[in-house]
């Protein structure tokens, strides 16, 4: 019978373990230097992203008009908030501009992106130019716009006068206002929201196409069936995005209307009127609370839209599944 030593490690001669050490110091010594590489992002970022966070927060417990010594005062720039006229008419203003700005927008985009995903000529050019809106100067995008909507001289009341109708006051009436920045909102983003549909669409497998073609669906049953359905998480990015977008209204209502928001402050946003509060009133503490009010509202709107899509979809998923 024979036996089996077993087989034991060979110690490790002082050479080995100095060896071993010096490569643990060379590595600390690496990732120290990789630490240090990417050390300016997070310095700049400490600088220019946490520091005025942090420092907005603490401003808007004081009065300060950005010259003189700060004043503390509790919460009651937070109460006064809570109690101006201007700030909840600021509030509705921008959810109705959103409101009529956002769901035209993003159907017209998913219905370009369809569109462009089909084997047509010139997609690349079809492409590109509805994305150049996007790249534009959103102050020469107001200027024209300015013209189209002016109550006197306008593009668009010179249509109607053409056609025999009543002209408009598009700058002077409440609905007017709003209709003029939602159509420059519309014209800027639909081609962007139409981009990335277009990119989701591409990875939906074209068999499922060709099996709603032999079963005979139209191009309108193909749509509703077949990409809505799988672009359901692209639309939330969409309708989270566009909702974070349209909370942040300022430079197309101040360009057209003015600082204040035009004739009763019907164009007034949260971030124009933030805008007004800080810098033109020299309010910088209420602006500070009227910014992290504007957080909070974000939040709360992205948190219910994000519920609506995903309820939407869940149904929607059940009835197919039934089907």
């Amino acid at each position: 019978m024979t036996t089996t030593t077993p087989i034991t490690a060979p110690a490790q001669a002082p050479e080995d373990r100095r060896s071993t050490g010096t490569h643990a110091g060379r590595t600390k010594s690496e990732l120290l230097s990789l630490y240090l590489a990417i050390s300016p992002f997070y310095i700049l970022f400490a600088i220019f992203g946490l520091f005025p966070i942090g420092f907005s927060l603490y401003l808007s417990f004081q009065s300060w008009d950005g010259i003189g010594p700060m004043k503390f005062v509790g919460l009651a720039q937070y109460q006064f908030m809570l109690s101006d006229p201007i700030f909840w008419k600021s509030i509705v203003n921008t959810f109705q501009i959103w409101f009529i700005s956002t769901i035209p927008m993003l159907f017209f985009a998913l219905v370009i992106a369809f569109m462009l995903n089909q084997q047509i000529r010139g997609r690349s050019a079809y492409r590109i130019a509805y994305f150049i809106p996007n790249v534009t100067s959103i102050v020469a995008i107001a200027i024209i716009f300015g013209s189209i909507f002016s109550n006197n001289f306008g593009l668009l009341n010179a249509a109607l006068e053409g056609m025999h109708l009543n002209t408009v006051e598009w700058l002077n009436t409440p609905w007017g206002i709003k209709v003029a920045i939602a159509a420059m909102v519309i014209w800027r983003w639909t081609g962007y929201n139409a981009i990335i549909y277009l990119a989701g669409l591409q990875a939906i497998p074209t068999e499922l196409y060709e099996a709603a073609r032999v079963d005979g669906a139209s191009l309108w049953q193909v749509f509703f069936r077949i990409t809505v359905p799988l672009l359901r998480p692209i639309i939330l990015f969409t309708v989270i995005t566009s909702t974070i977008g349209g909370m942040q209204l300022f430079t197309e209502p101040q360009v057209l209307v003015g600082n204040g928001g035009g004739p009763g402050s019907e164009g007034s946003t949260m971030v124009l009127y933030l805008y007004q509060q800080a810098f033109i009133n020299n309010q910088f503490g209420y602006g500070a609370a009227i910014g992290w009010g504007l957080f909070v509202i974000m939040i709360l709107f992205s948190l219910i839209n994000w519920r609506l899509v995903q309820g939407a979809g869940n149904r929607g998923s059940r009835k197919g599944v039934r089907a």
